[in-house]
């Protein structure tokens, strides 16, 4: 921890050294619009972007190191140039945040978040309560970053704390790296994804630590080309793509890799889930290579018939379709038996599904494999074996 916070200040020293002697007419500090440590910096804030997204060149909103508590931010581009927050203290979100989220931006070109900083969503002061005399409004929905309809962006460094709801919401996007972040909440906060990705295209997920009560990362519809790379992910929900087929006119997914993961303690680890006889949908092209599961209740999951507390109006075979997917090279520890649970749907059977390498076992020695509506080409190390 030390050394973090001292690579963090030297991070900080060395961007303020830079900017102070490179584009010194382009950094907008927020303390220089009024804003001070344990103080609301809300108007400071949404003052110092208005000025960056209106800057002929690039610009820089600065929030230097200290805490501070900010109110709803919903700001929008086009900005003029590219714009780059550069966070290095300690954000603090109202305990009722009203909406459905704290922070939004949206429609900017080359916009980024860098530095060592943290947005709390104060979360922690909700979880379990719906309302009482301290948290009079609470509202759930109330995540800790949307991104609308960003191209060519950036998220870097900083960590997400304790959000009400999603951590992290990617809409409409295109082009877009989350790089060496922190998202963490208690495992039993509810309905706190780490990164929910939908809609959106080229996105990349790499070198980020992931501790939720919900998935780590989950995949909503339209999403194409998604590459997840070197995630620890636990505790938590695992990686799912899905649920699909329970709204009408869902977008296909497709080009999905999740390589050189590893997950620790969760209750799954690479899942596809869609509804029963709802509505119907695509998944291709999708690939989970190079996975350590440590200690993981269901590894390896397809399930059509996904229907959290018995919410479907039918029990009807899914009409999700899904083809051209692999498990390749996974290996580890089951918590429980249930190593690999394939159920797709007899309507729609699932095609070119490829497992290669598979190698998992439970403290039991009983670690079984279940395939359903499918014929898997299999290949190398099978372990369990069953399908």
């Amino acid at each position: 921890m030390a050394a973090t916070i001292r690579f963090c200040l030297l991070v900080s020293l060395f961007a303020s050294i830079t900017l102070t002697t490179t584009v010194q007419a382009h950094v907008f500090d927020v303390t220089k619009y009024g804003g001070s440590p344990n103080s609301d910096i809300t108007q400071a804030f949404l003052k110092a972007f208005a000025d960056a997204c209106a800057s002929p060149i690039a610009a820089f909103v600065v929030i230097p190191d200290g805490t501070y508590q900010i109110g709803v931010v919903n700001v929008k581009g086009p900005c003029k140039a590219p714009v780059e927050i550069q966070l290095q203290g300690i954000l603090k979100a109202p305990v009722n945040t009203p909406g459905d989220a704290w922070f939004t931006f949206g429609y900017i070109d080359h916009f980024s978040i860098t530095g060592c900083g943290t947005f709390d969503g104060m979360g922690s002061a909700i979880y379990g309560k719906s309302k009482s005399k301290t948290v009079v409004s609470y509202n759930p929905r109330a995540q800790n970053i949307r991104f609308n309809y960003i191209t060519n962006g950036k998220v870097e460094g900083i960590t997400s704390k304790d959000s009400k709801q999603f951590h992290i919401n990617v809409l409409g996007c295109k082009n877009l790296i989350f790089c060496k972040m922190t998202i963490i909440a208690p495992a039993d906060s509810p309905n706190t994804d780490g990164i929910h990705i939908g809609r959106s295209s080229d996105i990349q997920v790499l070198d980020t630590k992931i501790a939720t009560g919900d998935d780590c990362i989950s995949i909503g519809d339209g999403l194409q080309h998604l590459t997840v790379e070197r995630v620890t992910c636990g505790p938590g929900h695992g990686i799912s793509v899905g649920s699909l087929g329970r709204y009408p006119n869902e977008a296909p997914v497709q080009g999905i890799w999740v390589r050189q993961c590893t997950f620790k303690g969760t209750d799954n680890g690479v899942r596809i889930k869609s509804w029963p006889d709802m509505e119907p949908c695509e998944v291709s092209d999708v690939h989970f290579d190079d996975i350590t599961m440590d200690n993981v209740c269901n590894p390896i999951i397809i399930d059509q018939v996904y229907c959290p507390s018995n919410e479907c109006k039918s029990k009807g075979p899914s009409k999700v379709t899904i083809r051209d997917v692999s498990f390749k090279n996974i290996k580890g520890t089951v918590r429980g038996d249930d190593a690999i649970m394939i159920s797709c749907s007899p309507a729609h059977p699932c095609a070119n599904l490829c497992m290669s390498n598979i190698d998992l076992t439970s403290p039991t020695g009983k670690a079984k494999a279940t395939c359903l509506n499918v014929k898997p080409i299999i290949t190398g190390t099978m372990n369990p074996a069953g399908c």
